[in-house]
């Protein structure tokens, strides 16, 4: 049976640790997180972390090896779209303008990265005031930026699904968008970072850097709520507008021709239709969700932690808590390419040809149109 002050002990033990990723703690002094800071480092930091101890070592590697593998994902699959997209003339559409922009801004995110594991590899602000201001303004800049390009994407896909004929963006429309995102995107990154209006600090393990959403003034509240807003709700609204207008869109064409086969005493209106393929609408409709789950997972997770910061209760904000809606934003930049670009047919064609070595299996359009061709002028009339 425990004895009441072993439960007592076992309790306290629980409340301190948190959410922590190795909670087990020795009989040597416990070691607060910040200790051993002073000046700027120190006076950096919220208030709020200091009354945790420091998380164990385990930790720190566990956060550094998953770090470290998001980093080599995202950089090799955004960096090859980059380079494919932009070396291949075909492929340099108006719309896939958007698609190099978002593979650009997810590199950038994960070029921060390195911060983050020499941080964990020191376990704690190693970097300090300067290397905890590069992070923090690289990952607003490329956050905000991306969320905002990926409804740009989706007002273009549903400009050309729902309006064939002249929904197509012309490049210089493409270009306006894409400036128009950074213009968008420059106050909420430079303002936290000249500390006009908000301000960037450590949090968590002291390894990371983001907004405050700590400081309960009232200034510092209403920058949480205005970027909660303007950055998270806005482009997800825009976003589940979008695609839900293409989905709509596509159910109601695929019922037309439905109507019009049944009129004509017809299985179907499409000459290769398969019995066993995926109807279009559903192929469209898991693109839409795919592309809306991905953002609404990726960033809901901080938006909720934010504001739970500015306006709940912070008790519930321990530092093992706050560092998973770090890594579900950096999954997705890893994810990012495989939605947009490597699962594109033409995407990967080019990837074939120029690195044949990745023994991409896929079929040549040129080939297969020169052989329907054939085929259909040797067939009798």
């Amino acid at each position: 049976m425990i004895a009441p002050a072993a439960m007592d002990n076992h309790t306290e033990n629980n409340y301190n640790y948190g959410a922590y990723f190795a909670p087990y703690r020795s009989d040597e002094p416990v070691e607060m997180l910040g200790a051993g800071l002073t000046g700027a480092d120190l006076a950096a930091i919220p208030e709020h972390w200091l009354a945790y101890p420091a998380p164990p070592a385990s930790a720190h590697t566990m956060l550094a090896l998953v770090y470290v593998f998001f980093t080599a994902a995202a950089l090799i699959g955004n960096g090859l779209v980059i380079f494919i997209f932009s070396a291949s003339k075909s492929l340099r559409t108006p719309s896939n303008l958007l698609v190099v922009q978002l593979a650009i801004l997810d590199f950038l995110m994960m070029l921060k990265a390195p911060i983050f594991i020499y941080n964990s590899i020191k376990r704690g602000f190693a970097a300090g005031v300067i290397g905890c201001q590069i992070f923090a303004f690289m990952g607003s800049v490329s956050g905000t930026a991306a969320g905002l390009t990926n409804a740009c994407i989706a007002y273009d896909r549903h400009s050309t699904i729902t309006r064939p004929l002249d929904g197509r963006l012309s490049r210089g429309k493409v270009l306006l968008m894409m400036v128009c995102v950074w213009v968008y995107t420059a106050p909420w990154a430079i303002l936290p970072q000249l500390q006009i209006w908000g301000r960037y600090v450590p949090e968590g393990f002291l390894t990371s850097c983001t907004f405050d959403y700590l400081t309960t003034t009232f200034d510092n509240k209403l920058f949480v709520a205005s970027m909660f807003v303007c950055v998270y709700v806005f482009p997800m609204l825009a976003i589940m507008y979008f695609y839900s207008g293409i989905v709509k869109q596509v159910f109601a064409h695929e019922a037309a021709l439905r109507e019009q086969a049944k009129k004509m005493n017809v299985d179907s209106l499409r000459s290769n239709q398969n019995a066993s393929a995926e109807s279009a609408e559903i192929r469209i409709a898991k693109a839409a969700l795919t592309v809306c789950f991905l953002y609404v997972a990726s960033w809901t997770p901080y938006g909720v932690m934010s504001l739970i910061g500015a306006f709940g209760d912070q008790n519930l904000l321990t530092p093992g808590v706050t560092m998973i809606p770090a890594l579900a934003c950096k999954g997705v930049a890893c994810i990012d390419p495989w939605v947009y670009a490597i699962s594109h047919p033409k995407y990967r064609q080019e990837l074939q040809k120029r690195m044949p070595w990745l023994q991409i299996d896929e079929p040549d359009d040129n080939v297969s149109n020169t052989t329907n061709n054939t085929a259909n002028s040797s067939a009798p009339a």
